[in-house]
């Protein structure tokens, strides 16, 4: 008799899959391996097999059984610990042995029988549809406010347009969930999820980091020099910043909360990145007012304190 293989490595897991993970590769496995849709001979012991495993790690309680006894965990007495059952050395049951849930007396063959009709044809139960993933580029000024949006997504059912809803403050890479909006299930099973991962496009004069924002705040000299409080075009309007007398070039001025929307203490920050500019030409009044400084100042910024 060929040995039964691990239920984890028949969906592809790590036994510590979570059961969102569980319920995903089954559904995928599902989709790809039902005798309704694959007509491959060996894809009805396939999905048998995948059934199994998936009724087995889906119930938490049946989960803690088989990763305490394996394959044993429907013969494994209650109440019996995994060390006492291997010392035993019980093994796996016989041909024609019959297997027992519990004390409540469900064998296999009850559990399976009524999958196969009249007339030799399995019946099988529903499958879930299969879940989706779409990527959504969004600007920055999109992701910042919120957008509605149209979709077009593709499947094996067809394709099918919708209306969605973005809520402001979405980040790179955030994934959001439309429940039933997936695969169609077959038999009357619920519909698989959508998963929208979104991605900030690159903007001419922000860069967009998690939450936070950075812009570049250009200074006149004197500006930098003496202080001055300057307007800066946010994707959430025009704020004021407030520049500190002696700002050199490359200091960042940071506007706490004014970064990327998000639930209360979430929310990002705005970061207005220095850069002096001079005039690359000149009036004579300029250029004298510049000479008169260089020959009054003694600021050196290439000396060492």
């Amino acid at each position: 008799m060929a040995e039964r293989r691990d239920f984890y490595e028949v969906l592809g897991l790590r036994p510590d899959a979570t059961s969102d993970e569980i319920q995903r590769a089954y559904r995928k496995l599902a989709r790809t391996y039902h005798p309704d849709i694959n007509k491959d001979p060996e894809a009805e012991e396939r999905f048998k097999e995948i059934s199994e495993a998936y009724d087995v790690l889906s119930d938490p309680e049946l989960r803690k059984r088989y990763d305490a006894f394996g394959h044993d965990f429907r013969r494994a007495p209650e109440g019996v610990d995994a060390e006492t059952w291997a010392r035993a050395g019980t093994g796996r049951p016989g041909a024609g042995e019959r297997v027992w849930f519990d004390e409540g007396g469900i064998d296999l063959d009850d559990l399976f029988g009524d999958m196969f009709a009249s007339r030799g044809r399995p019946r099988w139960g529903p499958v879930p549809g299969a879940d989706q993933e779409l990527e959504l580029e969004l600007s920055v000024d999109d992701a910042y406010k919120g957008v509605h949006r149209w979709l077009t997504v593709a499947g094996p059912e067809g394709t099918r347009s919708m209306e969605v809803t973005i809520p402001p403050g979405v980040a790179d890479g955030q994934r959001i969930r439309l429940a039933g909006h997936g695969g169609q299930g077959t038999g009357g099973a619920s519909a698989g999820d959508l998963y929208l991962v979104v991605r900030i496009a690159p903007h001419p004069r922000y860069r967009v980091e998690g939450r936070d924002i950075h812009v570049q705040l250009p200074l006149t000299p004197w500006e930098a020099a003496l202080g001055a409080r300057v307007a800066v075009d946010t994707p959430g309007g025009e704020v004021q910043v407030r520049v500190p007398p002696g700002t050199s070039s490359g200091r960042r001025l940071r506007l706490r909360g004014r970064g990327m929307p998000g639930p209360p203490g979430r929310k990002g920050d705005l970061y207005a990145e220095v850069r002096i500019m001079v005039p690359s030409r000149m009036t004579d009044d300029e250029r004298r007012l510049f000479e008169q400084l260089a020959a009054t100042s003694r600021f050196d910024p290439r000396s060492r304190p």
